[in-house]
């Protein structure tokens, strides 16, 4: 089983793209290489292939990347299946994966982030979730995007240090968190984890 990521810029041409494409390839070089394991297409959409159980965390770490930049957003779907065709691009490779997130993008109207999988009992949870999760994360503002995006790729590191991390108080940084509904994202990052791998 592999899960893939399928995503788009959301008003892209509102920000100079060498910023937030710089960003964005430096996220996706920590998943793979381009252009077997992501792929950035028609300018602003992306694909990545990843291990199920990073898929959720990776993307939430790809939307607070993208928040730090004012104008912009981004859409994400994720697909979890099998990988039946492996070309040497990602966007030419095939499988039940691409399909489900190919059609979960498709769907993504009022929501930005959504999954497909062969559970569709597991999908209905994770995506009421989801919903809840973005009436937050959709308002981050870039400072807050940032925090977030530091404290999800450092996990091991604690508020104080963080404080120094990002030349603040350990007070704005509980705030910040707070108001990024951290703790709460972290709670469905597990629960997400620990039920895709069973």
């Amino acid at each position: 089983m592999i899960a893939i990521i399928t995503g788009d810029i959301i008003n892209s041409r509102a920000q100079d793209a060498s910023a937030w494409l710089t960003e964005l390839k430096a996220m996706l070089n920590l998943y793979g290489q381009a252009p077997k394991q992501w792929e950035i297409y028609r300018g602003d959409s992306f694909q990545l292939e990843i291990a199920p159980e990073k898929a959720l965390k990776t993307a939430i770490l790809i939307k607070a990347s993208i928040k730090q930049f004012k104008t912009i957003d981004v859409r994400i779907a994720i697909g979890i299946g099998e990988k039946t065709y492996d070309a040497n691009t990602i966007t030419e490779s095939n499988g039940s994966a691409f399909i489900n997130s190919g059609e979960c993008f498709e769907q993504l109207k009022k929501t930005n982030l959504a999954m497909k999988s062969e559970d569709s009992e597991f999908d209905t949870a994770i995506n009421i979730m989801l919903e809840l999760a973005l009436l937050t994360m959709n308002t981050w503002t870039p400072t807050t995007a940032s925090l977030v995006k530091l404290a999800l790729t450092k996990p091991e590191v604690n508020q104080i240090e963080l404080a120094k991390l990002t030349q603040s108080t350990q007070g704005n940084v509980s705030q910040g968190l707070k108001r990024a509904g951290y703790d709460e994202i972290l709670k469905m990052i597990q629960f997400y984890t620990k039920n895709i791998s069973l």
